[in-house]
């Protein structure tokens, strides 16, 4: 309710307003509407039609809310595998590099075993000589024989192999021609007599064997 003051008065001072800020209306009694209240039925019209109703409202809302939560819990289900995934590609990458590290190193220990065979049968190879030169002179009794194979025995079990014999094909990877027969007959060139035996320790060739030669005459 507002009183105004009368004409005269406004002159001398300022108009005095009297506002009623009572929520219900005296002859009413009905609540009265507040001016700055908005009304819900224009937030209503004035809501975005694409805006996303807050999780957990509605059906869809929970709906929604589970299934986030059932990824969620995949996910946390998922990441021990990944790892269990992950340490046995590890692990199995570790295990083939130290087989391979161990293959590696059984091979370099027969590659060192068998250098040094071959450096031990290499300095024996002049022995070999005078026994071989001492057996082919023997007076009968079979004395140097026996020490000549008992010597070739022991050294065949380090590996030690006689290179050449009279009558295999003439090799010239392995064996050294001292002399060469020509004759019209022969087809290829074969070893007619060994001069001086050749050895070999598995792949190695300590030194060619000396032969003579027989094959074709050669072309004019």
């Amino acid at each position: 309710m507002s009183k105004e003051l009368h004409p005269k008065d406004q002159g001398e001072r300022a108009p005095l307003v009297v506002r009623d800020r009572r929520g219900s209306d005296p002859v009413t009694l009905r609540a009265r509407r507040r001016p700055d209240a908005k009304d819900p039925v224009t937030l209503r019209a004035r809501r975005r039609p694409d805006a996303k109703k807050p999780v957990g409202s509605g059906p869809a809302g929970v709906s929604e809310a589970r299934s986030e939560a059932g990824r969620a819990d995949r996910t946390e289900a998922a990441r021990p595998r990944e790892r269990i995934a992950e340490l046995t590609e590890d692990l199995q990458r570790v295990k083939a590099e130290y087989d391979n590290y161990r293959k590696r190193v059984r091979r370099d220990r027969l590659a060192i075993r068998e250098i040094a065979v071959v450096n031990v049968l290499t300095g024996l190879l002049p022995v070999l000589d005078a026994v071989d030169a001492a057996r082919r002179q023997d007076d009968g009794n079979g004395a140097v024989e026996a020490v000549s194979d008992l010597l070739q025995e022991r050294l065949a079990a380090l590996g030690l192999r006689t290179v050449g014999a009279a009558g295999e094909p003439f090799d010239p990877d392995i064996h050294e021609a001292i002399t060469y027969h020509a004759s019209g007959a022969a087809r290829e060139a074969v070893c007619t007599a060994v001069l001086r035996h050749g050895y070999r320790v598995g792949d190695h060739l300590l030194r060619p064997a000396q032969v003579a030669v027989a094959g074709p005459a050669p072309a004019a």
